[in-house]
């Protein structure tokens, strides 16, 4: 689970942070009159271009350079700038959860095996400055994505590139990459390690962003990065604290239908509070009745105020993102490693109790199934030791007996202590509770959120039991499953490994290979959720909740989309006249 910035990275925290997480599946509010889902009480009529829109955040858009950002499949503030080969397809529903050509002419080539993936570049692709972009400037921003000065961004690269495990950037490394070709200005071809049926989805991703090699500044390129999508940077300060975006006069839309250019500027102001944030959204007065936030989800007592008004509640967009909340064993410490054992905690969760300490049914969704419960993903639903909404004691207590624990047990879980109304000290409060009714006395062990992630994540020191989530780069089983699941990628040394379970089974990790190949997108959902079902009855984990995300926009925000891929607002098709 890598730390993600509130929107623009992996929302895989192992600590259950929901309030500043970018999501990843969506289900629209009212329509508004433009045909966006969600929010419909903003600004009803048609969008016209113009304005200013303000967007209000907690964090600040750190590292604005495409090698180090973690975006997947557009609709957030670097899709404003930065176009990659593919993006995410336009619009809420199940649509949006597709790959959808940007700077190519389709979603990618492949060979008869995914190892190689051929892409095409479309005619009249300029950078702001009016220049052409090339294939090569999409091999040079790949292959700077490696440079370890420009690290952060997705990992995957580094894993599927034939060749590529050791290159360490462009700078060092004159060469380049031999498994990026650009036979012509328009063509360039990835050439793999394995069979990876996900490509256009991984292509999705800012790494693939072009950048001209004459105007690479290095670290400094994230100050000014050249745009290649409807708008450009004309301001950064304080690292990401403030951001102003221009109409970059150079795009076109014919050549990018995904997006739009309607406001004039976008400025972008971070470092805010949260409560600040939702108070003036709210209050929408002045600019702010043209703002949105990008990283700021409502809680619990802000819906039960918003609750009790129309017009507030018409203004609040909401989304689900790909993401699950868990309980995790290693069954490699006692008394974990008996499944009878790890059956009697997963019949005793009472999901309602979790769901409520997560905020509630408005803000939580119950989990029995490690996949989101989306069809993307390859969702299907089973339940492998149903206790019902509020878990199944009786049941438990006679797992543990049959364990040779008759009078029950006494275990520690290890948890974050950052303070928020979803994280993990309410969660493992309720799971405290749950288990007391089955006999099973729970000590909290709480640690300071990076002592826990160091903890959790480090082979030889990870708990017996202990909170964790997981969300995925993309609305695919693959990159959910697999570094939860797949032995060959338990991390030994340091502190980066997130196959919990520290599961190695051969089986497990042909069915996975055999998944990968596959280029059909239902095809590959399909038998991720057979595996899901196959390890969710083995107990390795037991899924707590589905995290739901509400968010208000101004009164004159128009256009309002809710993706099906980040559970967000769209920023590229908003409106604010």
């Amino acid at each position: 689970m890598r730390q993600p910035s509130p929107i623009s990275r992996r929302v895989a925290v192992a600590a259950v942070s929901l309030a500043v997480a970018a999501g990843a599946a969506a289900c629209a509010g009212p329509q508004d009159n433009s045909g966006g889902g969600g929010g419909g009480g903003a600004a009803k009529g048609k969008p016209q271009k113009g304005g200013t829109l303000s967007v209000l955040n907690t964090a600040a858009m750190t590292d604005f350079d495409p090698a180090r950002e973690y975006t997947s499949g557009g609709g957030n503030i670097p899709s404003l700038v930065f176009r990659t080969l593919t993006t995410r397809g336009p619009g809420s529903g199940a649509a949006g959860n597709k790959a959808v050509p940007d700077l190519a002419t389709d979603t990618g080539r492949p060979n008869a095996d995914a190892t190689e993936w051929t892409y095409t570049l479309k005619d009249g692709l300029k950078y702001e400055d009016g220049t052409p972009i090339t294939s090569a400037d999409i091999k040079y921003g790949v292959e700077r994505s490696f440079a370890p000065e420009l690290s952060g961004g997705a990992p995957y690269l580094r894993d599927w590139l034939a060749g590529a495990a050791d290159y360490q950037g462009p700078y060092k490394d004159k060469k380049g990459l031999d498994a990026i070709q650009t036979p012509d200005a328009k063509t360039i071809v990835f050439k793999l390690n394995k069979p990876e049926g996900d490509f256009p989805l991984l292509a999705t991703q800012t790494q693939f962003t072009p950048v001209p090699k004459a105007k690479d500044t290095g670290t400094k390129y994230e100050n000014h990065p050249i745009s290649s999508g409807p708008y450009k940077v004309v301001t950064n300060e304080g690292d990401g604290q403030h951001l102003v975006l221009k109409r970059n006069t150079n795009w076109s839309q014919k050549t990018d239908p995904r997006r739009e250019q309607y406001p004039d500027t976008i400025d972008v102001k971070s470092g805010l509070d949260t409560a600040v944030i939702n108070q003036r959204l709210s209050t929408s007065t002045g600019a702010d009745a043209s703002a949105i936030t990008t990283d700021t989800n409502l809680g619990p007592a802000e819906l039960a105020q918003i609750g009790g008004d129309k017009a507030l509640s018409s203004r609040v967009g909401t989304g689900h993102f790909g993401y699950t909340n868990y309980l995790s064993f290693n069954p490699k410490v006692k008394p974990f490693d008996n499944p009878k054992v790890r059956q009697a905690i997963s019949y005793a969760i009472n999901r309602t109790s979790v769901v409520n300490a997560a905020g509630g049914s408005a803000l939580a969704e119950p989990a029995t199934t490690f996949l989101p419960n989306q069809a993307a993903f390859g969702y299907q639903p089973y339940d492998a030791f149903p206790a019902g909404k509020t878990g199944n004691p009786a049941k438990a207590k006679q797992l543990l007996k049959e364990a040779g624990y008759p009078k029950g047990l006494t275990v520690t879980l290890t948890h974050s202590t950052i303070e928020d109304f979803a994280t993990s000290p309410e969660i493992a409060t309720a799971v405290q509770a749950s288990l007391k009714k089955a006999g099973i006395t729970v000590k909290l062990d709480g640690l300071e959120n990076n002592g826990y992630k160091q903890k959790v994540r480090t082979v030889t020191t990870e708990p017996g039991f202990f909170l964790g989530g997981w969300g995925a780069d993309w609305p695919s089983g693959g990159p959910f499953m697999a570094p939860v699941f797949d032995g060959r990628q338990i991390v030994k040394d340091g502190a980066g490994n997130f196959n919990n379970a520290q599961l190695n089974d051969p089986a497990v990790n042909k069915e996975i290979d055999g998944i990968n190949k596959l280029t059909d997108p239902a095809a590959a959902a399909k038998r991720w959720g057979a595996l899901d079902q196959k390890l969710g009855a083995q107990a390795l984990d037991v899924p707590l909740f589905h995290p739901v995300y509400k968010r208000l926009v101004g009164k004159n925000v128009k256009n309002v989309v809710i993706s099906d891929w980040t559970g967000v607002l769209d920023i590229s098709r908003v409106a604010v006249k």
